[in-house]
């Protein structure tokens, strides 16, 4: 008689066999012997009723086209769709696709050098590239444009996001930066600068001669690559 060494899709997880556990299977293989459902599977602990962790997993990754990127780009109201997955687990999904943004982002630390805007757009990207909102970031640097460090200014809408140029400069004179390097995305893909993004652009570019500070570029990213107003000659 054959016996399927798989574990039965609605046996709790605490009852399979040692070698298929998720967790057992990660110590004993490593991560990578992991499917990423199996990933998900121990983030989320639990399943419900009679769906086990695993099975919830997979069903948050069919969600997703069992792909990664459009995993990071779900909210907590399409993950609170499927039955099982409350705020807790909802949060804990995104926690953790935020993690990921962040540790890519950290491929640029503080004290590294911007030399281009292809610069900026590798430490932006990661972190906003695949978000459904609009956010404005600013990266503060000294006279060698070296990083100080950056802020996220503010979150907006489908199509736009509101920037205070007092919360920037007040920031950038307490720490000493020289130019400022502006950042936002553009979750419609397109690549484009708006009138508006160029508007502020401008703003804040003649409010930084009255404090002897420059503005380095502003780049628009999104899932396609990014734009340098500066590249573009945008900003003479």
């Amino acid at each position: 008689m054959f016996v399927s060494s798989q574990p039965v899709p609605h046996l709790a997880i605490r009852n399979w066999p040692e070698s298929e556990k998720p967790r057992e299977k990660f110590m004993s293989k490593g991560p990578h012997a992991l499917s990423d459902a199996e990933l998900l599977a121990i983030l989320l602990h639990t399943g419900h009723q009679r769906k086990s962790a695993l099975d919830l997993a997979r069903e948050i990754m069919q969600l997703a086209n069992n792909n990664l990127l459009e995993l990071g780009k779900i909210n907590f109201r399409k993950l609170q769709k499927l039955r099982g997955v409350g705020h807790a687990k909802a949060v804990t999904i995104m926690a953790a696709m935020e993690l990921a943004r962040r540790r890519q982002a950290g491929s640029i630390d503080k004290k590294t050098v911007i030399r281009c805007g292809s610069d900026a757009a590798l430490f932006f990207k990661p972190l906003l590239a695949d978000l459904c909102f609009e956010t404005f970031y600013v990266m503060f640097l000294n006279h060698a444009n070296k990083v100080l460090h950056y802020r996220c200014l503010s979150n907006g809408g489908m199509s736009g996001t509101v920037v205070d140029a007092k919360i920037i400069f007040r920031e950038a004179l307490e720490s000493d930066a020289s130019k400022l390097l502006l950042c936002h995305n553009h979750p419609s893909g397109s690549l484009r600068p708006s009138s508006a993004d160029i508007r502020i652009t401008q703003k804040l570019k003649e409010a930084g001669h009255l404090f002897d500070m420059e503005i380095l570029d502003h780049i628009i990213v999104a899932e396609t690559g990014y734009y340098s107003l500066a590249e573009e000659g945008l900003l003479k």
